[in-house]
């Protein structure tokens, strides 16, 4: 847990940072589901549900402890954004504002690829998978699957093969 929080406080510097905020309490979480001692856990399930609320409300994003995240996830911009907890997320994801990780009346989830980046406002919803190397355009709905090294623009999202992006890398601010 601390390993983890000491790579996204690496990302984000500043204690005061949003992202740093929910990052740190969803490993808690993580970390709190690891315990064996029924009482510890009761307790410490009870704080991260208090940590969880409140930090939620206060940045407006909603990252569950169930949500399975990769290396280097990035919040860019957080503001308004809602995972689902069965949502799986791969690798170096960059997830702007106002983002919807959601189902569509099931209790089915998207899955991330590795090297995606979801624009402002996107809405990826249903059991859905989008491969590795994916952009997904602002304010795009997702509802199908999304093979590896596309674009994704729209309402309803048309997939744009071939597309070829530069690879990004978080810069710590």
């Amino acid at each position: 847990m601390f390993e983890n929080i000491r790579n996204h406080y690496r990302m984000y510097p500043s204690l005061i940072h949003p992202a740093l905020w929910v990052f740190t309490v969803y490993r808690f979480g993580r970390w709190v589901e690891t315990m064996e001692s029924c009482i510890t856990r009761s307790v410490l399930d009870k704080t991260y549900w208090i940590l969880q609320r409140l930090v939620s409300t206060i940045t407006t994003v909603e990252l569950p402890r169930r949500v399975s995240i990769g290396k280097d996830m990035h919040i860019i911009h957080p503001l308004s954004i809602v995972i689902h907890p069965k949502t799986i997320i791969g690798d170096n994801v960059g997830i702007m504002h106002e983002v919807t990780l959601g189902s569509r009346g099931t209790y089915a989830a998207p899955v991330i690829g590795n090297n995606v980046f979801i624009g402002a406002g996107a809405k990826i919803l249903g059991e859905i998978t989008i491969g590795d190397n994916v952009d997904i355009g602002a304010n795009s709905v997702v509802l199908t699957d999304v093979p590896p090294n596309c674009l994704v623009v729209g309402v309803p999202g048309r997939i744009i093969k071939n597309h070829v992006r530069k690879q990004w890398k978080h810069e710590p601010y």
